[in-house]
């Protein structure tokens, strides 16, 4: 994400993209706090067998070189590097147990690369270009979507002739399946690179296209993902997002005091469905947990009017929308019924959008949701034809600091020994988590003490050094992480593009 418009960037807005949910449900509480868990390897002989251990799993790991039959890409927007460290700390002390030890799901991939970021015409990128690298392998501008770098921002006939086509259409065109799980709106820049090509990558709906565009024969992203050309279409499409597919005068199935965004008048939920007779629409956890997936032949699910809950908001709220993990798992249900084999990408949006609002805990939340999603899924496959790759599209301005004592809870303030805050020069606490730049940030004399308040709350914002109505993007390198056939290819320091050419080489395209 570049600049979160489809956000309001007060703690408002960020409890929910759904405005009624987050006026109503609870704050979720973490675990009641307790003594620090006792390190799992205590002398130097027990870390040295630890050593030898983990050395004869590296020797044991050998390349699968086979083709793929099936690629799975995950993707945590905004996690980088510092985001993974303090939500695998964060997910081991939530089960009680040594945080800086813990091993989350990302960590069982056995192959790593560190992944470049930056995009044709920026040191620090936004998603659509990062997206449009991951899977059409070329690096572009930030703010387009699917077309190269010889596109133009916001004028689609010069952009017209650059569409790059991704793996998703290439893989549509061979008959594999195809879909696409996000917990953003599926129009999003990460999830609408698999099948948009837009020379502005806010344009998700027409009602936010300029005239001039729309005069121009523009089309928005929500048209171009159910109109797509390639195959017989996406077979799943899970996410956010229902206002950009219904009319303005459309009322919000959940939310009355919502409607439509569309200026069209066209309610393509309702075309794609017709489209589709054999195909499920759905929109809630009820009518998504009720579909058959043996007798529905595609299945599309918009979950909120924009953006779908954070994982804290969504269990606090009932969990009236599924997770990610469902969404996973029942995605791999649906696309496995194709013989040939499918290609599917699955993003933990919401990540970032914490991030820019300076909210660390919901950003930790949501990367716990990631794992839970990716062991999902490799309950689901077989890894010797299904390749799994875990990575971010870029990092955030997120830093873990200071000398915390292990097992000092990723979310307080800084104390060695524990329960006993370090001091900054101004003699107040300062948090282990913290931000360069955001809307956290105070001068000097009026910065609070953070050890006076909880920063374990849910709506807790770090403080940040630069204050903006934003936290940016991070622009330094983040990692990606596979298993299955061709994941051997993820080593060193590797191009973000390549990552698209490695995944077309494992499918043999």
């Amino acid at each position: 994400m570049r600049h979160p418009s489809s956000l309001l960037l007060g703690l408002g807005l960020i409890v929910a993209a759904a405005p009624v949910l987050a006026q109503t449900a609870p704050s979720p509480a973490l675990p009641p706090a307790s003594a620090p868990a006792k390190p799992p390897v205590a002398t130097s002989e027990g870390y040295l067998k630890a050593g030898q251990e983990e050395l004869k799993r590296l020797q044991a790991d050998k390349p699968n070189n086979r083709k793929a039959r099936n690629i799975i890409l995950f993707i945590g927007d905004g996690m980088g590097i510092s985001t993974l460290t303090a939500g695998r700390i964060f997910e081991g002390q939530q089960q009680g147990v040594d945080g800086e030890s813990f091993v989350v799901q990302m960590d069982r991939l056995p192959h790593t690369a560190l992944v470049k970021t930056y995009s044709h015409d920026a040191q620090v990128a936004d998603s659509a270009p990062t997206a449009t690298a991951l899977v059409a392998g070329v690096k572009t501008k930030n703010g387009v979507i699917g077309v190269g770098p010889e596109a133009v921002e916001n004028d689609c006939a010069a952009t017209a002739p650059f569409k790059v086509p991704s793996l998703f259409e290439m893989a549509e065109d061979k008959g594999y399946a195809t879909g696409v799980v996000t917990t953003a709106t599926i129009t999003h820049a990460t999830p609408a690179s698999t099948y948009a090509h837009v020379a502005q990558r806010d344009w998700e709906v027409d009602s936010r296209m300029p005239e001039a565009a729309k005069a121009a024969g523009c089309t928005d992203i929500a048209r171009q993902m159910v109109e797509w050309p390639h195959g017989n279409g996406l077979d799943v499409m899970l996410g956010g997002g229902r206002a950009h597919f219904l009319p303005a005068a459309t009322v919000d199935p959940e939310y009355p005091a919502f409607k439509g965004l569309r200026a069209d008048g066209k309610d393509l939920a309702a075309v794609w469905q017709a489209a589709n007779p054999k195909a499920a629409y759905v929109w809630n956890s009820d009518s998504f947990n009720a579909v058959d997936v043996q007798k529905s032949t595609k299945l599309l699910g918009l979950f909120e009017p924009s953006h779908m809950q954070f994982e804290a908001d969504r269990t606090a709220a009932g969990e009236k929308e599924p997770s990610l993990a469902d969404m996973t798992r029942k995605a791999i249900a649906m696309l496995s019924k194709n013989r040939k084999g499918y290609v599917l990408m699955v993003e933990a949006g919401r990540i970032d959008h914490a991030h820019h609002a300076g909210n660390a805990r919901r950003a930790l939340q949501d990367t716990v949701a990631l794992n839970a999603a990716l062991k999902a899924a490799m309950e689901s496959v077989d890894l010797s034809d299904t390749l799994i790759v875990v990575t971010s599209d870029h990092s955030h301005t997120f830093t873990m600091s200071g000398y915390p004592e292990r097992g000092n809870p990723i979310l307080g303030v800084v104390a060695a020994p524990i329960g006993t805050p370090t001091l900054a020069k101004d003699g107040k606490a300062y948090t282990t988590l913290g931000y360069a730049n955001g809307p956290g940030a105070v001068s000097a004399a009026e910065r609070a003490d953070p050890s006076k308040e909880d920063t374990e709350a849910l709506n807790y914002r770090q403080q940040s050094l630069v204050g903006l109505s934003s936290e940016t993007h991070g622009g330094e390198d983040v990692v990606a992480r596979a298993a299955g056939p061709k994941a051997h290819l993820f080593k060193g320091t590797i191009e973000q593009n390549t990552i698209f050419h490695i995944l077309r080489a494992a499918l043999g395209l």
